[in-house]
């Protein structure tokens, strides 16, 4: 199939920008242009500000249940066109067609989820202490919100934002990623051919820190919605709380995964290779510090370093690849940084470790044994596919370790003891714990970071309201 070249979705008409400037889009796998996307500029964010305010102002007068019915229809076409979806996030973000048709089937998931999650942003009554009168606590849309997403899961990081937000009322503002720009461009069009009213979702590519700098001070944005790393992060918050701006940040992590004595090591072999490798590694949940109790860790290590060596590599449509490219050349540059520093310090290579060919962005899958602390991978994300393991002694090391960054995102721990997993789950910082699985970024639990990963919720109950407003009222009878 051809690459479409991306417009500019403002007040449910797709155009180029004003000044007619665009970027191209190139394909990680073969590292050629395939595309072009509309670059915007002032011009077209103050237009996309005041369809989004007059979006707002109609759509938070539409009642939930007519709002759900509207977001059904997405889903609908959203099923309907799942396989050309996944086929265009292929072409231009690498990860294997089995994948991205997973990421692309989930999201209508995600949107009825919401649509009815909608119909039910409940207030309350207080009982009041004076005869005749009445307290109300009423939930209400934000207003307009300004969300930013990232490369590595084009659709399943915007829609979460996007159905939140219309389910709650508000109108969005969508910064989408430009390396990635045609997969969002097609969810957003099924938005606007399910009946969506104009100015209540648009869509926007251009500098980022441009378009972030317009928008996120802008009086008529009231929310502000970012995933991606903690330093832009942390600045594009404090941006926010300069103008008083509600922000839901979901940054980086270097999740630790504890595997004890006592697990099951055919399961936590099977799940965490399967996860640290997924989408190449570029998962900001992936498990990165692999702590294994000494007991097992040769063990481990050995059938670790097989599952990473059983992963094909290669172009995603091509039958049968596991793991697609990096997407980008900056990402094959991190990882062979990152090597050859751990090396330095006295890690072991076990396997991969090198680019694949001169063609794409094709890196091997790696593994790095008795990684020591020092090593700039044990302290920054590496992003990549490249997994560390280090044995550790007690239980107090592995709690330790697990918490010694500044990062709470995502950990995982495999044991058969209750009482381990119990003291995992009270002891570990983090946003999110998964034990003897992988149960994170299902559409109905909450997902969201602690320390520098972040604070807000996307999924679940918590995920609506980011976008709702507490309004209370006090009424006495005359």
């Amino acid at each position: 199939m051809n690459y479409p070249n991306v417009e500019l979705l403002i007040n449910n008409n797709w155009a180029p920008a004003a000044s007619r400037r665009t970027l191209p889009v190139r394909n990680p796998a073969t590292g050629e242009t395939i595309g072009t996307l509309a670059h915007a500029d002032i011009a077209d964010l103050d237009r996309a500000l005041d369809a989004a305010q007059k979006g707002f102002e109609m759509w938070r007068k539409v009642s939930a249940y007519e709002r759900s019915k509207v977001m059904r229809k997405v889903a609908d076409l959203i099923r309907q066109r799942a396989d050309d979806i996944a086929r265009i996030m292929v072409l231009e973000q690498g990860k294997p067609f089995a994948e991205a048709k997973i990421e692309t089937s989930l999201a209508p998931d995600i949107i009825e989820w919401f649509a009815e999650e909608g119909r039910r942003a409940y207030g309350r009554v207080i009982p009041a202490r004076a005869p005749g009168v009445y307290q109300l606590v009423i939930k209400e849309p934000v207003g307009v919100v300004a969300a930013f997403t990232p490369w590595n899961f084009p659709i399943n990081q915007a829609v979460k934002k996007i159905a939140a937000a219309v389910a709650a009322g508000c109108s969005i503002i969508v910064k989408g990623p430009e390396e990635t720009p045609g997969s969002l461009a097609a969810l957003m069009r099924c938005f606007v051919d399910a009946g969506m009213p104009a100015g209540v979702v648009n869509l926007v590519y251009g500098v980022p820190a441009d378009i972030s700098s317009y928008l996120i001070p802008h009086p008529i944005v009231r929310k502000i919605s970012f995933t991606g790393s903690t330093a832009v992060g942390k600045h594009l918050a404090a941006m926010a709380g300069q103008h008083m701006k509600r922000v839901t940040m979901e940054l980086g992590g270097h999740a630790p995964a504890i595997v004890f004595d006592d697990a099951d090591l055919d399961v936590a072999t099977q799940i965490l290779a399967a996860n640290k490798f997924r989408n190449a590694g570029q998962v900001c949940i992936a498990p990165t510090r692999f702590l294994i109790q000494e007991r097992v860790y040769d063990d481990f290590v050995t059938r670790f370093v097989k599952a990473a060596e059983a992963i094909k590599v290669g172009d995603g449509l091509e039958p049968g690849t596991t793991m697609g490219p990096l997407a980008n050349d900056r990402r094959i540059q991190a990882m062979e940084s990152f090597i050859a520093d751990a090396v330095q310090h006295g890690a072991k290579l076990r396997t991969g470790g090198a680019r694949i060919g001169n063609k794409g962005n094709f890196f091997q899958p790696t593994v790095l044994t008795d990684v020591p602390t020092e090593a700039r991978v044990m302290n920054e994300e590496p992003f990549g596919p490249l997994a560390i393991l280090t044995p550790f002694d007690a239980v107090e090391d592995a709690v330790a370790e697990a918490n010694r960054l500044p990062y709470g995102l995502a950990a995982y721990t495999y044991t058969r003891s209750a009482k381990t997993a119990t003291r995992m789950a009270n002891e570990i910082e983090s946003g999110m714990v998964s034990i003897n699985h992988h149960g994170l970024a299902l559409t109905e639990t909450p997902f969201g970071g602690t320390k520098d990963s972040g604070y807000g919720s996307e999924g679940g109950m918590e995920g609506l309201e980011a976008y709702l407003g507490t309004k209370f009222v006090s009424q006495a009878s005359l």
